[in-house]
Order: structure tokens, then sequence, then C-alpha cells
């Protein structure tokens, strides 16, 4: 396999200084399974190119037992595209061979580790699980040209078809390092495979040569998901701590974020309603031990407390900020000590498994999900309807349909910056009845709010049933 780095920065062979490969001296490494050869094809001032060619020996491979397991003595051991096409064992290699420059250090060119400079990439065959939309959707993203030709399977049989392997060229203006650990992580995804065991390690792997850029990836799952093998374990190991990376400020988001809404929900009293919605299924349910998970600053809660029927009330914020806001909106230090033994507040996240929150009959989780963004909603229900698994939830989130009733809200935007999305009376039905599905619930929407006969209601309501 083979893999070009050429850049025009001035003088361009500061390319062999940051990667402490010099380009008067062909080197050759020893691999665990084969060799790597690193030439230069041209190396002036004002351009040059460095080749990392690696040898797989598939054969040796097998002998060696460190072939992908559950092979047997299938034929696919010997006759593989490992020794032609970009794999994890150019990421190993690139490990290995340009190990110094991947972890962003140069000894003779310290000064040059963290600028930019004119960099193109070539991969002679790289495959594309997914075809060239998913390389488009894995590169582009972080700033690089795209050019893919597909390969045909066999150009002497043209009627075969075309081949899932394709000449890649990227071309970008950043950091090497930061190139390095791209093609670090993304080349074993484009080829959904690794040839070596995953364990946790990967997970780690995965966290420091994803810094910086992976947490706000638009495709973050795809890769962790492809990195990872598809072991789920470890797939959602790592979309947590990348979901902890992309976290906005919670005490941000909490005194922003009523403001917001209320400013544009004000006119129809739209948060008494739906509170009023939400006090209406908990009883309905029978609940007595009652969650209200991103409480914010303790509406909900006032409420549940003048309702006898619920003899424990939990309320869990991330926000430091909004739960002594729901303190003082409580009295929480004045109040009745019957009536604070009936209720606890908790600082804690909804992405997190967490063990406080088992054994309760119901949970309220009032406009929050919108919050949330793929990998951390994903977290959620697992820790929600997975771990914590109380026999009623309650969720409620805007409807996007309703916005053009508001005319203070452009065409096109949220009614709240932190929103990660919006959905239509369809969308929120659809993601419900999936997550029931999965984890053995079943469910019921209602509308919150004044209904239109064409928009629906502002707010939407699901009720979840074990």
């Amino acid at each position: 396999m083979l893999l070009t780095l050429t850049t025009t920065h001035k003088p361009a062979t500061d390319l062999g200084y940051l990667l402490r490969k010099n380009p008067a001296r062909p080197q050759s490494f020893g691999l665990s399974f084969g060799r790597a050869h690193v030439f230069y094809p041209e190396a002036s001032d004002e351009r040059c190119t460095v080749a990392l060619l690696v040898e797989v020996d598939p054969v040796g491979l097998v002998r060696n037992r460190r072939g992908p397991s559950g092979e047997g003595g299938a034929l696919e051991q010997y006759v593989n595209d490992r020794p032609y096409a970009a794999s994890s064992f150019l990421s190993v290699a690139i490990a290995d061979v340009f190990g110094t420059a991947l972890a962003g250090n140069s000894k003779e060119r310290p000064e040059l580790v963290d600028v930019s400079i004119p960099l193109h990439v070539a991969f002679s065959a790289l495959p594309c699980r997914g075809g060239e939309q998913i390389l488009r959707k894995l590169f582009e993203p972080l700033g690089y040209n795209v050019t893919a030709t597909r390969l045909p399977l066999d150009g002497r049989f043209p009627n075969w078809g075309e081949s899932a392997y394709f000449r890649v060229e990227l071309a970008a203006t950043l950091p090497l390092k930061q190139l390095l650990s791209h093609l670090y992580v993304l080349v074993p995804v484009l080829d959904n495979d690794k040839h070596y065991w995953v364990s946790e390690d990967e997970v780690a792997k995965l966290m420091r040569h994803g810094e910086g850029w992976l947490a706000t990836h638009p495709e973050r799952e795809a890769i962790a998901r492809r990195y990872l093998k598809h072991q789920r374990s470890l797939v959602d190991d790592a979309l947590t701590q990348l979901a902890e990376e992309s976290e906005p400020n919670p005490d941000f988001v909490a005194e922003t974020q009523a403001q917001e809404e209320e400013a544009i929900e004000r006119n129809i009293s739209l948060n008494e309603q739906r509170l009023g919605a939400v006090i209406a299924a908990l009883k309905g349910s029978g609940a007595a031990r009652v969650l209200d998970l991103g409480c914010g600053e303790g509406k909900l809660l006032q409420l549940l407390l003048k309702e006898k029927q619920f003899a424990e009330i939990v309320g869990m914020d991330v926000s430091h900020r909004a739960l002594e806001i729901a303190k003082d909106r409580l009295h929480y230090e004045r109040m009745p000590s019957m009536q604070k033994e009936r209720l606890r507040l908790m600082h804690g996240s909804l992405i997190y498994r967490d063990q406080r929150l088992t054994g309760f009959d119901a949970a309220a989780v009032v406009e929050v999900i919108e919050h949330l963004d793929p990998p951390r909603l994903a977290a959620f229900e697992r820790v929600l309807f997975e771990c914590a698994r109380p026999a009623t939830v309650v969720v409620t989130t805007p409807n996007r349909e309703y916005n053009v009733k508001w005319e203070t809200l452009p065409a096109g935007k949220f009614r709240h910056r932190d929103h990660r999305f919006e959905w239509t009376r369809a969308e929120f039905q659809d993601w419900a009845n999936h997550v029931a599905v999965r984890s053995g619930y079943k469910t019921r929407f209602l509308p919150v709010g004044q209904e239109d006969s064409a928009v629906g209601s502002p707010s939407q309501m699901a009720i979840f049933s074990k």
C-alpha cells in the first residue's frame, strides 16, 4: 500500500524535519506484519514529497496467528487486499514510522509543529465501504478538498463493474500533526474493519488522536462505531466521552434557556399548560416516587410538592446554578421538615448511568431532549430506558411545525439557541416508538397547548409505560 504526502510550504524540505526522516536517505522499518519504507520522490525548496510504502506479509500474519479471529483455514487468509489497499495496517505504520510527528514533536523545527502548511495526500488504493459519499462525509467537514476516482475490479474485464476502492487525493492547509491524526483514525473507518483485536485500549487511542476535532465532527457516531468494530460497549464509552468533551456550559444554558423560550411562548402561557399536562400524566400513572430529570429552576418540582400522591420527589440537573435557583424558588432551607423529607435535589448528568435513578415509579423529562445532540441523546436513552427503567416516563418537546405561528421567530430558527433539533410530530413519534420497542415500553402521545388544525399543538408529549 502506498501513501504520498506533498507540501509546497517554503522551504518545502522542512517536511523532513517535521517527520524526522532525511530526504536524502531512504529508510526501512520492521513492523509486526511486514515492513515500511520511507523515501522522497522529490525534495526541493519549492516542493517536497514523502512516500510511505507498506509491505504486508499475509502469509506471515497467518503463520504468526496475527490475522483476524475466526478465519480458520479459509483461503481469505492468504488471498486478500491487505498488501495493496490502505487499511488499519497503514494507521499502525503511521504511528510507528511517523510517531514523533503524530505526537506533535519536532526537535529541529518546533516552531512549525502548530503552523498550518499546504498539504496534499494521495492514496493509490483506499477502500471506501459506503462509496464516495462516506469519504466526503468524513473529510470535507475537516476542511479537505477531496478528489476520488473509483477503481475497476479488473481493467481487463470492464463488465465486472467497479470495485469498492478509490484513488484518493486530499488537499488542505493545516498542521502536519493534525493531518496525521485524521489519517490515523479515518483510514480504518473507511475500510470499516481492523486487522487486529480491538479492546478498551482502542477507545483511549481514538480519544487521543481525535482530540480537538472528533467531538464536533458531524459523523462522530459513525466514526466511533466503525473504528471500534461495532463493539457496542466500547462505542458507548467513546460516545459518552465525546459528548462530555462537546458539552456546553450547563450554567450558561440554564440561565438563558428559560428566558429565551418564555419570551417566545409567553402569550399563550405554554409553560403552565405543559407543566399541568405533565402533572396530570404522572398522577394518572399512579406513581408515588417521581424523578424530574433536567429539573432546571424547579417549576415542576414546585407543582409536584402540592400533590400528596407523590411521596418522594427527586430533581436532578447538570447545572449547579439551576439547582441553587430551584432551592430559592422552593424555599428549601425554610421548608417544613415533613415537606423537606419528600424532596431531594441532586447534581448529575443525564448521559451517565447513575444508580441513584433506579427504583422510581415515574420520570418526567420536560423540554430536555432537544438540547441533546445525537451521541448524548443515545446515551440518555440508555441511562433512562435501559438502566433506570421507571415504570412510566413522560417526555415533552417542542413541535417544530408550530413554529410558523410565532411572528417573532424567524423562519427556520429554533426556539432556543441551544436546541440541537426540533422535531415534527411524525419525527417525535418515530423516535419514541423506536425507543419503546427497543426497551420494552409502549407509548401514547398527547398534544400540549391549543391545537391548530394544520400544524398541531405548540408542544408534544409522549408517555412511555412498561
